[in-house]
């Protein structure tokens, strides 16, 4: 049975015997390991423990792979997942590895064309404006709405019909609306990062994987995963959400994550 918005428990509810299964953990970055835009001592250091005791880690994130790469060189972490699904870093004794879900052909078609809606976006959704980390993005693009600017819901709900009228496919994470083209999601970029990090299967071994993350834009990943917690400001998405974690954390943003990793760390003893 998939978790519907009811059956969201608390975290202390998590059995300690689901807890010892998870050998990885797929996450969230923006407002689920950062908290006011950067990363936490407590949050870096639950995701080295992590590390330490064996976990796979791997953040997914819609933020741009520009803006990705400083923390895939410094944090502990296998790779990041960026772009909501299409590109990922990974971390080697050479340095980072760039990888793409699409070939280059379609990613600069796909850029020609999403230059065009961003256009017709700012024409007709007032104080629609690109993300200020856009310079960094590849394969989406990003509009602002509670990072810098504060767009009011109607517009928001506009800015999505506008790309989805054009073909794009789109979310709304904690700050940004991203869209994009291609089938590639966050549940997508997560298969196919562990079939290139280890050739396994992602949905072969569900039950060893959690997730973490706090908004609209994680449902697929909560929809999918045995084990997924939200961190408690996940609040402010319940009521436009219809696949909800099964457990959500007591505090919000790193702290939640950190919670979630300590969760983890006991059930090994």
């Amino acid at each position: 049975m998939q978790p519907t918005r009811s059956s969201m428990r608390p975290l202390a509810d998590w059995p300690l015997a689901d807890r010892a299964q998870v050998h990885g953990v797929f996450t969230d970055i923006d407002d689920t390991l950062t908290t006011d835009g950067a990363i936490t001592a407590d949050a870096l250091t639950a995701l080295a423990a992590l590390k330490a005791a064996g976990l796979m880690v791997i953040p997914v994130t819609g933020r741009p792979v520009g803006w990705s790469e400083p923390f895939a060189t410094r944090w502990p972490v296998d790779a990041i997942v960026a772009e909501n699904g299409a590109v990922a870093l990974v971390p080697g004794p050479t340095g980072l590895r760039k990888i793409y879900q699409q070939d280059a052909g379609t990613r600069a078609d796909n850029y020609t064309r999403m230059r065009a809606v961003a256009q017709r976006i700012a024409a007709e959704v007032p104080g629609a404006d690109l993300s200020q980390d856009s310079p960094g993005r590849e394969t989406d693009i990003a509009i602002d709405h509670s990072e810098f600017t504060q767009l009011p819901a109607p517009a928001i709900a506009q800015v999505v019909a506008i790309m989805r009228a054009s073909g794009m496919n789109a979310t709304v994470s904690s700050i940004h609306i991203n869209g994009w083209f291609g089938e590639h999601d966050k549940l997508s970029g997560a298969r196919w990062i562990l079939r290139e990090l280890s050739g396994r299967s992602l949905d072969q071994e569900i039950g060893m994987w959690a997730y973490v993350g706090d908004s609209s834009n994680d449902e697929r990943m909560f929809e999918r995963f045995t084990h997924s917690v939200g961190v408690a400001n996940i609040a402010r998405f319940v009521g436009q959400m219809r696949f909800l974690p099964q457990y959500v954390t007591g505090g919000e943003r790193g702290a939640g994550f950190t919670e979630v990793a300590r969760a983890l760390l006991d059930s090994r003893g």
